[in-house]
């Protein structure tokens, strides 16, 4: 049975026999689904919670909302 394996930066499962395995000098290992996903992290150095195709960046969003929503319980005052 193949193991699942997801993308370190996008977060989507990686079908066996595609991807790619990314070794650090420190012994981390990072799979990548796609070259995109690839350059993103190691050549641009991009934080997956900023990059809005992400699921990182829709776990920030759904914590961001959750935030705001309790400003609005605690004060009565809708923010947005």
């Amino acid at each position: 049975m193949p193991v699942k394996r997801y993308c370190s930066f996008c977060g989507r499962e990686i079908e066996p026999g595609t991807g790619k395995m990314y070794v650090k000098r420190d012994g981390s290992v990072l799979y990548f689904c796609s070259s995109k996903c690839q350059k993103n992290m190691l050549e641009l150095g991009r934080d997956p919670k900023n990059v809005r195709w992400t699921k990182a960046f829709e776990e920030a969003k759904k914590v961001r909302l959750h935030m705001v929503r309790q400003v609005e319980q605690n004060t009565g005052n809708p923010q947005a």
